[in-house]
C-alpha cells in the first residue's frame, strides 16, 4: 500500500476551477452526500442479478480492500469467503519489529483528514498520530551540510514548483504531451525561481541544480523517478484536503480494526493463490470458478479481485474468457511503483545531540536478526500508557527528515549517485520514539537493494544485514556525533522490506502516472468499474477515488465501493433506501 513521504500540512488549496475534476470524482464517494446529482455520459444500465437468495461472494486477498468490502458484503447478510495467498491479513498494511520496537512495512501515513474513514479509526482506536515540524537536514552532493537558512529556502523552493505543477497539470491537462515529465516541468521553471540576482553564473548554475536535486526527492512519493513521472497526469497525485499525519503508534491497532469483522463472519483461507479465475453463467445468475494453487477449485456468484495492480500486470491470462481489450489496457496503462523501506537501529540517538541518552536501547552492539521482513505476520504493540490521538512533533530533537542529495562520495555502492532519504524515528511523541533511522528507497535503488537481497536466503541473514549497513553507511555516518570508533555508532539491526521482490504484492508497490499515458483518468474509471456483468468485479488502491488512488484510504474505499454495488445488485439493500457509497463511474 501507499507508503508516501513527507507533504507540508499548508500547502495551498486548489480554486474551484482546477479541483472541478477532484469534485466530480469525489461527488460520489462514501464522505460525500450529492453523488445523486452526479452523472457520467454513456452510463451503462444497472447490473441486476435475480433476486430472491443470498449469493456466495469471493473475495480474493486479505488486505485493507479485502477486508473493508467482506465486512460490508456481511453487514449486507451476503455468505463471503476470503482467500489469502499469505499465512495472514493485511496484505502490504503489516508490521514487524526491529530491537523489539513495532515499525509499519507498508504505509506510514493518513493522506488528508478531511472527512479520511482511516483517521477516524486511528481516533476509534486511539492510536497515535502526528505531524512533523518540517524541519529538514539536506546534505549536497559532496556530503556536506546545507547551512539551516539555504535547506529551508531550497524546501519552499522545491515545493513552489510542486504547487504550480499540480495547478498547471489540473488546468491543461488536456493540452501536455503524454511524453512531458515532471522533471521538465522543474526544468524549466527553476530558470525563472532562480534569477540571476547571486553573486555570479556559477552560483545560479549552482543553486539551480542544487533545487533539481532536491526535487528528485519527489521520487519517494510516487516510487518512481520524476524523470517518469507523468506532467500530464501529475494532478492525479494530488490527496484529499488537509493535513499528512504520520502514525507513529504503527497501524496494528487500524488494522486489528479493520480485519475483525471478515475474521469473526467469513471464512478465510490462508496460504490460497489464484492460478485461474473462470466466468460462467450469466448476467442475471453469473457463476464463477476460481482455481486456487494445490487447492482444487471453489465456485461462487461472484468474485472480488483486490490483488494489487501488479499482479493484475503479471497475470492477464488467470482470467478466462481473457479480460476486454479496454481493461486489459487500462491495466498495462497506469504505472506501479517501486518503494521500499530500510530501518536502521542503533543502542542510542547519536544524531539527536540534545537528548541522546534518553532514547537508549537494552540491545548489545552486535547485530541480532529478525524473521524475514515481508513475511510477518502482524503482531501487537507492547502496552502503553494513554497518549493523545494527535501530537506535533517537538522541536528539540534532529530534523525529522534528512535528504542525501545524488551523492557523488559513495561511488563503490551507489556508482548512479541515487538520492537517500531518512525520516528520524528518535523524533516521535513520547514512548513511540526509538534510535531508528527509516530510509525510503524507491525506482531504481529499489529494484537494486531487491537484487542484492535477494542472493541471500532472507534479509536478516548476516551477509545481507552487512551489505544494506555498508550501502547506508556513507549517509548516516555525516549525521551530527557520528563516530566510526563508538559503539553507539554501530547499527544493532537492520530491517529492510522487499516489495520488489514479493509476487503477491505484484514485485513492487502502488499504482503511478508515468510518461506515456494518455487517458489516466478514463483507465482509472475502466478498472473501477470491473466486469460485473461476468461476476468479475476489481477493487484496490488503483480503483480508488482520484484523491485517494495509492492509498490506504483509497483501498479502504473501493472495498466498500464494490461490495455496496454488489449488495445493491443482489436486492440486499433496505428497500427505498439509495446506497451511498458508491463511485463516479460505478453506477451500472
Amino acid at each position: 500500500m501507499d507508503q508516501r513521504t513527507y507533504i507540508p500540512n499548508n500547502r495551498p488549496r486548489h480554486d474551484s476551477l482546477t479541483m472541478s475534476r477532484m469534485q466530480e470524482d469525489l461527488s460520489g464517494s462514501p464522505h460525500q452526500d450529492n453523488y445523486l446529482e452526479a452523472s457520467i455520459a454513456g452510463e451503462s444500465p444497472m447490473i441486476s442479478r435475480t433476486i430472491g437468495r443470498i449469493p456466495h461472494v469471493c473475495v480474493v486477498g486479505a488486505g485493507v480492500a479485502g477486508l473493508r468490502c467482506a465486512d460490508v458484503l456481511l453487514q449486507h447478510g451476503v455468505k463471503v469467503t476470503v482467500l489469502e495467498g499469505r499465512d495472514r491479513v493485511g496484505g502490504r498494511l503489516c508490521q514487524s519489529k526491529v530491537c523489539g520496537n513495532l515499525v509499519d512495512l507498508g504505509p506510514n501515513w493518513i493522506h488528508g483528514t478531511d472527512s479520511n474513514p482511516i483517521l477516524d479509526l486511528a481516533k476509534e482506536t486511539n492510536t497515535l498520530t502526528m505531524t512533523w515540524d518540517g524541519r529538514q537536514s539536506i546534505f549536497d552532493h559532496l556530503g556536506h551540510l546545507m547551512p539551516e537558512k539555504d535547506a529551508a529556502e531550497n524546501t519552499e523552493l522545491v515545493w513552489a514548483m510542486i504547487e504550480q505543477a499540480m495547478h498547471y497539470s489540473n488546468e491543461s491537462y488536456s493540452t501536455i504531451p503524454a511524453s512531458t515529465s515532471l522533471f521538465e516541468f522543474f526544468e524549466d521553471k527553476v530558470q525563472a525561481l532562480i534569477s540571476s540576482e547571486l553573486d555570479s553564473d556559477e552560483d545560479v548554475k549552482k543553486k539551480r541544480q542544487a533545487i533539481l536535486h532536491l526535487a528528485e526527492m519527489w521520487g519517494a512519493f510516487v516510487g518512481t523517478e520524476i524523470q517518469k513521472q507523468s506532467l500530464k497526469y501529475f494532478w492525479l497525485e494530488e490527496c484529499i484536503d488537509g493535513e499528512n499525519l504520520f502514525v507513529a503508534e504503527t497501524y496494528h491497532k487500524v488494522l486489528q480494526k479493520i480485519a475483525a469483522p471478515a475474521l469473526k463472519g467469513a471464512d478465510v483461507k490462508f496460504n490460497h493463490k489464484i492460478r485461474n479465475i473462470v466466468s460462467i453463467g450469466s448476467t442475471e445468475e453469473p457463476k464463477v470458478e476460481v482455481e486456487i494453487d494445490g487447492n482444487g477449485k471453489l465456485t461462487f456468484d461472484e468474485v472480488v479481485m483486490t490483488a494489487p495492480l501488479g499482479w493484475l500486470k503479471r497475470n492477464r491470462d488467470a482470467f478466462t474468457p481473457e479480460l476486454p481489450p479496454r481493461l486489459k489496457s487500462a491495466i498495462d496503462a497506469i504505472g506501479y511503483g517501486h518503494l521500499d523501506k530500510v530501518y536502521i537501529t542503533f543502542p542510542t540517538a547519536f544524531w539527536n545531540e540534545l537528548r541522546p541518552s534518553t532514547i537508549a536501547i537494552n540491545n548489545s552492539t552486535s547485530i541480532s536478526h529478525p524473521q524475514a521482513s515481508t513475511n510477518v505476520t502482524a503482531t501487537t504493540a507492547p502496552h502503553h500508557q494513554p497518549l493523545p490521538t494527535k501530537t506535533m512533533a517537538k522541536s528539540e530533537h534532529y530534523p525529522g527528515f534528512t535528504h542525501w542529495m545524488s551523492p557523488t562520495y559513495a561511488h563503490s555502492t551507489n556508482p548512479y549517485q541515487w538520492n537517500q532519504e531518512c525520516v528520524n524515528l528518535a523524533g516521535l511523541p513520547g514512548n513511540t520514539a526509538h534510535p531508528t533511522l527509516l530510509f525510503y528507497t524507491f525506482g531504481p535503488t529499489s529494484l537494486y537493494l531487491a537484487s542484492e537481497l535477494s542472493k541471500y536466503p532472507s534479509p536478516s541473514d548476516p551477509a545481507a544485514q552487512n551489505t544494506l549497513i555498508n550501502f547506508f553507511l556513507p549517509y548516516f555516518s555525516r549525521l551530527p556525533n557520528y563516530d566510526a570508533s563508538a559503539s553507539e555508532c554501530r547499527p544493532t539491526q537492520v530491517l529492510a522490506t522487499t516489495w520488489a521482490n514479493d509476487e503477491l504484492a505484484g514485485y513492487g508497490s502502488y499504482a503511478n502516472f508515468q510518461v506515456g499515458l494518455e487517458n489516466g483518468d478514463k483507465d482509472v474509471e475502466v478498472m473501477r468499474r470491473g466486469l460485473p456483468e461476468r461476476g468479475l468485479w476489481l477493487a484496490g488502491e488503483h480503483t480508488a477515488p482520484f484523491v485517494a488512488l495509492g492509498t490506504v484510504t483509497g483501498a479502504y474505499w473501493a472495498g466498500e465501493g464494490v461490495a455496496k454495488r454488489i449488495a445493491r445488485a443482489w436486492g440486499l439493500t433496505d428497500e427505498g433506501k439509495v446506497d451511498r457509497v458508491e463511485y463516479m463511474g460505478d453506477k451500472e
